[in-house]
């Protein structure tokens, strides 16, 4: 049962993948990831390490903690994050590097849609909200994400991250006082995180159907 509920949902990722490719790919999605894409510096770069080595702390710390290490995709064979399309299922066949490959593939053009996404859901309209509603959408910011199954602990961990893009968005509007701009910028921040991470989840892939690893 647990093999066919992994297929399933790997199914269903795939499906949601292929629909945000499509939006990607579209006039307006290229027109909005070559914004977010060319806004990126230097200042959005170089915090990346900082804060993926905050949020492997933090996420560490939490899942010692018994009942925090749970996400329903690991419960049911899977790792990580099922858009990476890793389980325990495929070890050992091709499918082990083929379904994350297939799918870092389509995620990757994506990733600013994506977190511009989230922005606008999470960050937009910080410059007016009480000191509690900031902390309130950072902490659901990173617990959303064990929706997705990933483990609780480490959800609550991308709370860090999420701070750190709030951090960003009330900068940048204190700087242009143009809520739009605020948003582009904490997105542009967002997107060089995640391009990180999945570039690195890349490379392993990568490697192991080389058979490097």
């Amino acid at each position: 049962m647990e093999t066919v509920l992994t297929w399933v949902v790997l199914a269903l990722v795939g499906i949601r993948l292929l629909s945000a490719s499509r939006l990607t790919w579209s006039t307006e999605g290229r027109n909005t990831v070559r914004a977010v894409i060319t806004r990126i510096r230097w200042r959005h770069v170089w915090p990346v390490p900082l804060l993926l080595a905050a949020v492997v702390g933090v996420a560490s710390l939490l899942v010692a903690v018994p009942g925090l290490d749970w996400g329903w995709w690991t419960a049911i064979g899977g790792q990580g994050n099922p858009v990476t399309g890793t389980t325990d299922r495929t070890v050992g066949t091709v499918w082990e590097w083929l379904v994350p490959l297939i799918f870092l593939l389509l995620v990757l053009p994506s990733i600013p849609l994506f977190a511009l996404a989230e922005e606008r859901m999470f960050r937009r309209g910080a410059e007016s909200w009480t000191w509690p509603k900031r902390a309130w959408k950072v902490f659901t910011f990173g617990v959303v994400h064990a929706v997705i199954g990933i483990p609780i602990g480490v959800a609550l961990a991308l709370s860090v991250g999420g701070a750190y893009f709030m951090a960003v968005y009330l900068r940048q509007y204190r700087r242009a006082l143009n809520q739009r701009d605020a948003v582009m910028e904490s997105t542009a921040a967002h997107t060089a995180y995640n391009i990180a991470i999945l570039g690195t989840v890349l490379v392993f892939v990568v490697l192991v159907a080389f058979g490097a690893l």
